[in-house]
């Protein structure tokens, strides 16, 4: 038996793991970006520093979503093109607003 303060396993944090379907909106575009791992905690830096533009989820290590309001879509396109030319990150340019509006 586990202590009641344990971490959780792997298998039981696939069980807990948010899906973030229903948190996005028609008001809202997506981008999928993916960093390395020792890059995600700057990125989200980065974000948090942007006075509201985005909010971040991690899917797995530096595999990112970024859901944005559609009237910050070009300031969210504009820092992400900076981190892929500065971390070399990589864009996932098959996502786009049409997938949060379903």
């Amino acid at each position: 038996m586990r202590p009641p303060n344990a971490a959780p396993s792997r298998a039981q944090r696939s069980d807990l793991a948010l899906s973030v379907s229903p948190l996005l909106d028609s008001d809202l575009i997506t981008r999928r970006l993916i960093v390395r791992s020792c890059d995600v905690v700057f990125v989200k830096g980065i974000f948090e520093a942007s006075e509201g533009l985005c909010a971040m989820f991690a899917e797995r290590g530096g595999d990112l979503l970024i859901a944005a309001p559609h009237t910050r879509e070009a300031e969210l396109d504009e820092l992400l093109h900076d981190l892929v030319r500065d971390l070399g990150a990589v864009l996932d340019s098959t996502t786009s607003g049409a997938e949060a509006r379903g």
